[in-house]
């Protein structure tokens, strides 16, 4: 990917980041098992409430049709896991004796690899298919029309960096670092770019979810009150962006690159997701679980390489697009060795990724 974005504006522009593609061992698809069993985790909540509170005789009625969004697809395959765990779980709740048919609506912004997504549906299927591209932070369905939306992994990228981190006469400016863990200020900012999407994402989806349907949302996250330092998402992050600081050292990158550089992601407590969804009065929080995930055992030299590439499936195109392709495999080998030598994983001061899993239904107008 050619970079040609200014040095000092370009992650403050609204840019398009898929997740890694291709044939390689850097693809999304190859290294995303750490957020299939985040679902594993959640879908039970999402069970709960189907089974205990979703009409579907009155949801679908008359057209027999149920229809599924999921916000931020990528390119599978864990897409299609959980669409299929949720319609399994709303066909539990089907009159036998009337036709329900499924229709599942796969969104993601128009960078998306659906080439692959579409390429690789079960063949063996119980839904009709249709992608979506566009950006969720927008209308992208008519109002009342999706009966179940879900976004897994996703409402944690932002829609742009906040400005004034990359404003070099502000007392914001980030320099030297590529996220908010050491900055009260950097996170403030962050903060409030990520409530600003959060609210545009929760007004789209009111309008979009008819009456009595529902929405599951997997955000990762810090837990409540945590030192951002000692939260795994935040310390992989700085340990990226020390990472690049050393490249910048050897001269290998130009520490002005650095200086302009900021990962687009922003990771919300518990807490701060209530408050927000509470505030907005759009959606009731029907379920909403806080899941910690910490290592159970002493992870080996492997362990530490596979997790790597976890992270690499995600931030690659992040960092390509912005330092360009040449120096990528440099940046997470020495992000990888960083990763290993910092015990991380084997401190016990170190909180262990947040996930919050909500299952929410929109207010009546």
């Amino acid at each position: 990917m050619e970079n040609k974005a200014d040095t000092k504006n370009s992650s403050s522009s609204n840019k398009l980041f898929p997740m890694a593609c291709g044939e390689g061992p850097y693809n999304y698809a190859k290294n995303s098992n750490y957020q299939k069993t985040g679902w594993d985790l959640v879908k039970r909540l999402t069970f709960e409430e189907i089974s205990k509170k979703l009409d579907v005789e009155h949801l679908i009625s008359p057209g027999n049709v149920f229809r599924i969004a999921d916000m931020g697809c990528s390119f599978g395959p864990n897409t299609f896991f959980a669409v299929q765990d949720i319609i399994e779980a709303v066909k539990l709740k089907q009159n036998q004796s009337k036709h329900m048919e499924f229709q599942v609506f796969f969104n993601d912004h128009s960078a998306n690899d659906f080439n692959t997504l579409f390429r690789t549906l079960p063949f063996e299927r119980s839904y009709f298919a249709a992608g979506v591209p566009g950006s969720f932070y927008g209308s992208l369905f008519p109002k009342a029309s999706l009966h179940f939306v879900l976004s897994s992994y996703t409402i944690h990228w932002m829609s742009k960096i906040p400005r004034e981190v990359q404003d070099e006469s502000s007392s914001v400016w980030n320099k030297g670092r590529i996220f908010y863990g050491s900055s009260k200020k950097v996170e403030e900012a962050y903060a409030a770019q990520f409530a600003n999407d959060f609210e545009s994402f929760l007004k789209a989806r009111a309008e979009e979810v008819v009456p009595g349907g529902f929405m599951t949302l997997l955000i990762p996250g810090t837990q409540n009150g945590a030192n951002l330092l000692k939260c795994t998402v935040v310390a992989i992050s700085e340990l990226l962006g020390s990472s690049l600081m050393d490249m910048a050292k050897e001269g290998l990158v130009d520490e002005a690159r650095v200086d302009s550089f900021n990962l687009p992601v922003y990771y919300p407590s518990s807490e701060k997701v209530i408050a927000i969804v509470e505030k907005e009065g759009w959606f009731k929080i029907e379920q909403m679980q806080e899941i910690a995930r910490p290592m159970t055992h002493q992870l080996s030299k492997q362990d530490i390489e596979k997790y790597a590439l976890f992270v690499r499936g995600w931030a690659d195109v992040v960092v390509r697009d912005h330092f360009g392709v040449e120096i990528v495999d440099e940046v997470f080998k020495n992000f990888t060795e960083k990763l290993m030598e910092s015990g991380l994983f084997s401190d016990p001061s170190i909180a262990p990724m947040g996930h919050g899993g909500l299952v929410c239904s929109p207010h009546a107008n």
